[in-house]
């Protein structure tokens, strides 16, 4: 009896560890970079610190109840009148930098991953479906494609901004749309490649059905270049809201991002208030520097021909 109880988990035993000891040499392959696992910890002290701003931020900065014309433009290190201290300084409505920098790590983190998760489910079906199906359906969203990355991307969220109006929701859906064609194009040249190979036509000569060879057979090969080109568009999406926000067009004021915090203290720049706009500008640099390195990191495991 023990034994025949012992038999149906032995198979369960033995894939997980298959799973651990590829998780395992995926790690220590991963770690050999020690720049990628430099970039890996600054990038989890950054997403640690957003999503626990709440809890280890010394001031709520959407709290207007809290916030004192009088603490206005303190300079770093300076001492509150409630006994904090404000180590990166105030800002010019009196609000606490370090505070306001972690609300602001915690909204573009929001508006970069929402937008490329929603542009890259967009354009994986897409290209998925373009790619299989070919003939006038794979020309016309390819010249779709070719119609919407011919304009700049920024040009196009502007638009898509001056119409639509400011807010997060509004911003996450012009960055969608200025990112789904790269997914769309990289997954659309992904599946070329695999439905030509053997499994597929074998597949097909099985009869199975058209949905079950997209999602069993063509999916899990075009996702890995498709997750590095992820990865690499959150730091890109990063930096278009950013960039919008300081041009005052993107998010309001009520929700401030990193963007809109450097754009709040550059009138401050010629008065010699510096630390308004640094400070935000450096925690906007190392955010976007750790995504790119660890995306590099990425790709070159994921493709070691580009690495050489």
């Amino acid at each position: 009896m023990s034994v025949i109880a012992a038999r149906p988990s032995a198979p369960i035993e033995h894939t997980w560890r298959l799973r651990f000891a590829a998780i395992r040499e995926f790690a220590l392959e991963f770690g050999a970079s020690p720049t990628a696992v430099v970039s890996l910890a600054a990038l989890l002290v950054l997403v640690v610190g957003a999503v626990f701003a709440p809890v280890i931020s010394p001031q709520n900065p959407y709290d207007l109840a809290k916030l004192s014309i009088l603490d206005s433009r303190l300079p770093p290190g300076t001492e509150s009148a409630e006994g904090y201290i404000h180590w990166l300084g105030t800002d010019g409505m009196g609000r606490d930098l370090l505070s306001a920098i972690l609300y602001g790590l915690r909204i573009s983190l929001i508006v970069g991953i929402s937008s490329v998760v929603v542009a890259l489910s967009i354009g994986l079906i897409l290209g998925l479906a373009a790619a299989y199906i070919g003939g006038r359906a794979d020309a016309a969203l390819m010249r779709l494609v070719d119609l919407q990355m011919s304009f700049p991307p920024i040009l196009v969220a502007l638009v898509l901004l001056a119409l639509l109006g400011r807010g997060v929701d509004k911003t996450v859906i012009a960055l969608v749309a200025v990112q789904w064609a790269y997914y769309a194009r990289t997954v659309r040249a992904s599946a070329l490649v695999e439905r030509e190979r053997e499994y597929v036509e074998a597949a097909k000569g099985m009869r199975l059905g058209h949905w079950r060879i997209l999602t069993r057979h063509l999916l899990p090969n075009c996702l890995p270049p498709v997750f590095v080109v992820g990865t690499v568009q959150i730091s890109h999406a990063i930096t278009l809201e950013a960039t919008l926000s300081f041009l005052g067009i993107g998010l309001p004021e009520t929700r401030p991002s990193l963007g809109l915090l450097i754009a709040n203290g550059y009138q401050y720049l010629l008065g010699g208030n510096y630390w308004i706009s640094l400070c935000p500008g450096f925690a906007l640099l190392a955010l976007v520097l750790s995504i790119n390195l660890v995306a590099d990191r990425l790709r070159d495991m994921l493709n070691p021909a580009l690495a050489k």
